[in-house]
This record gives structure tokens, sequence and C-alpha cells, in this order.
């Protein structure tokens, strides 16, 4: 008999990207930022003291949420601070959904969002997408309490305009929480729907824009009164005191900020091309990664022969993309090594052909 409730002894759980222990790798196959953090973050790490440590973090990381408040126009009271963005995803399932409130999201997006269903034991209404990734009609129409949209989506990269998404918010009856995780790199953000609708939650993440992957850091925008109940299903210190003194010395550093996500915006320009030179079907991307469809070969068995030579994308075999391949943008070294690579592949597949 298992100790555990039947809908997590039959659910399977969300499966991160491979990490290899190597450092001899190039890794493309879980979006980090190929870049280090602000040289502010280390300095505000050093600066950590063993009182600091000893005693529990600020519940809210006011010191976050007031630098954050300042560079995006917001009050710190239109902020909550979170243990990455997926913290957030968390706290908004079990703020809005249960057993006959069910989670509406379209698909294919990110993984996570039926696996935290299931841990919280609801119903999940998953919609899919055109081939070019337009936000669903019947979206609208779920029923659902809280309704999901990663934009920019993963893993097509994909961007949704916000006039589409204050539609959407204006006719559902429920929460839309659209998932920013990615917009450091695209054109444009929703940023303003909060200040607009009472039914906003934006997600945004220091993960990726601000290379913080490692300290786990993401914050969610809404109006106060989201925010206040949100918090009631918060974690009591969710966010440590390293955490939120790093994010905040990173946010803080918006020059440095920038120039990264240039680099990865050119260097995203670069790779598409180049992918596209190789006959691949690259859809356009506004992340720090492409979704790329070869031509002359199995994304499974690109994939496969790609890790033979120590470099890492991401490929799931789920149905609607199992013959495309998520490659992060890494460094223009890492994404030249990438190509010569597949060049090789391509020609052995030829040849063997």
């Amino acid at each position: 008999m298992g100790y555990f409730r039947e809908n997590i002894e039959k659910m399977a759980g969300y499966e991160p990207g491979f990490q290899p222990s190597s450092a001899d790798v190039v890794k493309l196959n879980t979006n980090e930022n190929p870049y280090p953090p602000s040289p502010k973050v280390i300095g505000a790490i050093k600066n950590i003291t063993p009182e600091q440590l000893r005693r529990y973090p600020r519940p809210a990381a006011d010191t976050f949420r007031d630098a954050a408040a300042e560079i995006l126009g917001l009050e710190a009271e239109n902020i909550i601070c979170t243990n990455g963005g997926d913290d957030l995803l968390n706290m908004a399932i079990r703020a809005f959904c249960d057993e006959s409130h069910p989670l509406a999201y379209p698909t294919p997006t990110y993984s996570l969002y039926p696996v935290l269903a299931q841990a919280q034991n609801c119903p999940f209404i998953e919609i899919p997408f055109d081939e070019e990734f337009n936000l669903p009609v019947k979206l609208a129409s779920s029923g659902a309490p809280l309704t999901i949209v990663c934009n920019p989506n993963a893993p097509s990269g994909t961007f949704i305009p916000k006039e589409e998404l204050a539609q959407l918010a204006g006719e559902i009856k429920g929460v839309l929480l659209i998932d920013e995780a990615y917009v450091d790199f695209a054109e444009d953000n929703c940023l303003e729907l909060v200040k607009k609708f009472d039914n906003v939650i934006i997600l945004r993440s220091m993960s990726k824009g601000y290379s913080l992957a490692g300290m786990r850091f993401g914050f969610g925008i809404a109006n106060e009164n989201l925010i206040k109940g949100l918090l009631k299903v918060k974690d009591s210190y969710n966010v440590d005191t390293v955490a939120v003194a790093a994010a905040t010395a990173a946010i803080a550093d918006q020059q440095y900020f920038k120039n990264n996500v240039q680099k990865v915006r050119i260097d995203r320009k670069i790779l598409t091309e180049e992918l596209t030179k190789l006959g691949f079907q690259v859809s356009t991307s506004q992340t720090n990664f492409v979704l790329a469809k070869p031509s002359k070969m199995r994304a499974i068995d690109v994939y496969e022969k790609l890790k033979n030579r120590n470099i890492y994308v991401r490929y799931w075999a789920y149905p609607d993309i199992k013959d495309k391949l998520r490659i992060t943008v890494g460094t223009s070294e890492q994404n030249e090594i990438l190509i010569k690579a597949l060049k090789e592949i391509l020609a052995e597949g030829q040849n063997n052909g």
C-alpha cells in the first residue's frame, strides 16, 4: 500500500533538463544566460555578514520590492518575491484552483503547469495553439478561475501581442497569469496590463536576463489585493537573505543587464540564420532560445549525435514537438561549436544515406 495521495502516486512529476556534471560541455539545454551576472551581485554576496545568516530574512524581501518597484514604475505593494518563478506558479494554483476549480492554458507550453495542477489535484484544461502559436480563441470560454499564458512562450519562443492578452483579461471571469519568464529578451511586455486590469498577474524571473538561475529568485506583479491574497499562501520565509541581496544588486544594475540582453539578441539572430542555412525551420524567437526543426534528419537523431559530442540541447518526445529541438542561445563561441557539429552530423547523415 502506498503512503501518498492517489493523485501523487499517479503523477509523473516534472523532468528538468539534463545537468551534466562535467564542465567540459556545451550546455544549451536549460536556457541559462551564457554570461555571468553583474559584478555588483558578487559584491553584494561577499558583503553578507554572519549576523544576517543567523537571522531569518525579511518575510516580504522589502529591499528587492523597493528596488524593483522604482525601476518598473510601481509600488512595492504591487510585488511579491518568490523562490524562482515556479514558486509563484505554485502559489497561484494553490490560491485559485482545487478539485472543482480547474487550471487552463494553451499548449504546447511550459511542462510544469500540469504537474503543479496534478499535485493540487485540480483538473487542467489544455487548449492547443495553431501552427503559428496564435492565442486560442477557446481559451476565453474555458471558465477556469486561473488561466496561464506563457509569453514569450516556451518552447516555441513566440510572442502574443499584449493587445490580445488585454482582450483575454477582459473576457475571462477568473485570473490571468502571464508568465513572462523570458520577457527580458522580447521586444515588448504586458506590464501595463497590471494597471488596467484587477485580474492580471505578471510573473518575472531573475534566472534568464539577470543570469541568476542558481539563486532561484522570481517575483510576481499584480494589484495590491491580488498580492495580499498570494501572500497568504506563500511559505513564511520563501526567499533567503543571500538571494535577496543578489537579486537586488542585479536588478539595480540595469546597464549591465541591458548589455547582456543585447548580446544574446544579436547571437540569437546569427544562430537563427546559421540554422536556417543548414535547412532547419526556425520559429521567430523572442526568448534566449530557438525552436528548430531539422529537415534532413530526425530531431531525436540529431539530439543523440550532439550529445555524443558533449553538446546538449533539449528534446521532448511529445507529439506536437517531437520533430523539433529547443536550443539555448549560447556565447558566440558555443554557437559556433554547435553549428560546426551540426554541419558534420548532417554531412555524415547524407553520406550514410
